[in-house]
């Protein structure tokens, strides 16, 4: 049997912004998101009832995180065997961006999308939150 490997979520939605103090404070004042530092993370169940999170924030616009792509936004997309992903994706001929990453809270890989949007692939382990 093939390996799989797939999109289980939503893991993260970060935007770039030339004021993130401005803008993180319109979203908390006008839509009341409590955002800190890192954004705002949000707890929810998955259909398992498993513990999940989903993290929002900003980023600087010179930040050099979302490079390659010239795009103001970026994707984060839980998987769950990221390992299996990858290998069907390369298969396809889809090419990494960089380097997959592994913390104590998952493992990462980026990739480009068709318009060249920079997506992150997120292994996660919810236990580190």
């Amino acid at each position: 049997m093939d390996k799989i490997g797939k999109v289980t979520g939503i893991g993260g939605v970060f935007i770039k912004a030339a004021d993130c103090e401005g803008l993180k404070n319109w979203y908390q004042t006008q839509l009341g998101i409590p955002v800190d530092a890192y954004g705002w993370s949000f707890f929810w169940k998955d259909a398992e009832g498993k513990d999940c999170l989903t993290q929002w924030s900003l980023f600087e616009q010179r930040s050099t995180y979302f490079d390659p792509s010239d795009k103001p936004m970026m994707i984060n997309y839980r998987v769950d065997n990221l390992d299996a992903l990858l290998e069907n994706l390369q298969g396809a001929g889809i090419t990494l961006v960089g380097e997959p990453q592994s913390f104590d809270y998952g493992k990462f890989a980026w990739i480009l999308d068709p318009e060249g949007n920079k997506i992150e692939l997120w292994e996660p382990i919810d236990s580190g939150f």
